[in-house]
């Protein structure tokens, strides 16, 4: 059913705010561009009436932290045939940008800025060309959604073709307006399908052999000297790199990557993603609580109070470690800034090859 909110003041006697409609949604790419967090906490604006020289002009352009591409199209009165075929035509084009395509898009949004040093700023980790634009997603943006817009965008997901609908609306109170939103869909499946992507173009692709990958980011945030010795992955400061967790089962088996250092271990999920007032570890002490034991990193204690923010961990059975001084950081390795995914590239399955040998597994 489509999208619909409604808003109502808090009190003895609650009222029901009165809906309203924007001058026109150009104001709301306007507020965008000025607050891109109105969009997301997790992107970075790259782009805006960008032409794709095939007769078109593309609305927003934002880039995710493990360097996919969000085409951002805003309705704009069309119907959703219109709008939605609009937008795959334009992703056609999105697919086909290279580094420098990228970077002179960047040139154009924000003149005398440079994007790798705007990306390591904003997402705090260096941007890799390699795997820039290696997948992207859609996320058309509508002031209201139609049946027949949610079944379109429905199917196409059930085909893993990485489509989104945020849907805002305006409320009227005391003569200000309000804007609220959205997502038709869980924004974490349109992540991990953008980060699975299915055989298309000049990409060599081939079946997901079952192992997922994590990534654990060693340093302030979090140790994995810690991770290795009480058994778990974990990911925070932001549900673009914590919701993907959720994506592990008891009984997967993980391939672990510390950025900068190499591949650090392997293991076998045995329990759920919990947060960190929840999570618990194994001490010489007996079960102590995460937040009390872990005192190498800050685990993002800072946002305990925040689910969004907030560290979550997955406890993990070791079956093989090594310390970050002998990670495997070998040239010709998978890589990717998301916590968890489920490669489909022929370079993920050499390099679940080649760990199994230098480790003797």
């Amino acid at each position: 059913m489509p999208i619909r909110n409604a808003l109502w003041t808090v009190g003895n006697s609650p009222e029901a705010l009165p809906e309203a409609r924007l001058p026109s949604e150009r104001v709301l790419e306007e507020m965008i561009v000025a607050a891109p967090r109105i969009l997301s906490d997790e992107w970075m604006l790259i782009g805006r009436q960008e032409r794709t020289g095939m007769g078109g002009i593309v609305d927003l352009l934002a880039i995710a932290p493990d360097g996919a591409l969000v085409l951002i199209e805003l309705k704009r009165d069309r119907t959703p045939r219109e709008v939605v075929a609009q937008a795959i035509d334009y992703a056609c084009w999105v697919e086909s940008l290279g580094a420098d395509d990228i970077a002179a898009i960047y040139g154009r949004f924000a003149p005398s800025r440079d994007l790798a040093a705007d990306f390591q700023a904003r997402f705090g980790q260096p941007l890799d060309e390699d795997t820039l634009n290696d997948s992207h997603q859609i996320v058309i943006v509508a002031t209201h959604l139609d049946d027949s817009s949610e079944r379109i965008v429905g199917y196409l997901n059930q085909r893993d073709i990485a489509i989104n609908v945020l849907c805002f609306q305006i409320f009227e109170l005391g003569g200000q307006q309000l804007l609220s939103r959205s997502w038709l869909l869980d924004p974490v499946q349109t992540q991990v399908s953008a980060a699975t992507p299915v055989t298309r173009g000049p990409r060599e692709r081939e079946p997901w052999n079952g192992e997922f990958y994590a990534c654990f980011g060693h340093g302030e945030s979090r140790d994995w000297e810690e991770g290795r010795r009480y058994g778990f992955i974990c990911a925070g400061g932001g549900s673009w790199y914590s919701n993907t967790l959720n994506l592990l089962n008891v009984g997967d088996k993980v391939w672990v990557k510390a950025p900068g250092f190499g591949f650090v271990g392997v293991g076998e999920v045995i329990g759920p993603r919990e947060p960190i007032t929840e999570f618990k570890v194994l001490t010489d002490a007996g079960e102590v609580a995460a937040i009390e034991a872990l005192t190498n990193a800050s685990y993002h204690r800072e946002f305990a109070d925040d689910p969004d923010q907030m560290e979550y961990f997955v406890p993990v059975r070791w079956l093989h470690t090594v310390p970050l001084a002998e990670a495997i950081n070998e040239i010709g390795l998978f890589g990717n800034q998301n916590t968890v995914c489920k490669p489909t590239t022929p370079k993920w399955r050499t390099t679940v090859e080649r760990l199994k040998e230098r480790w003797g597994l």
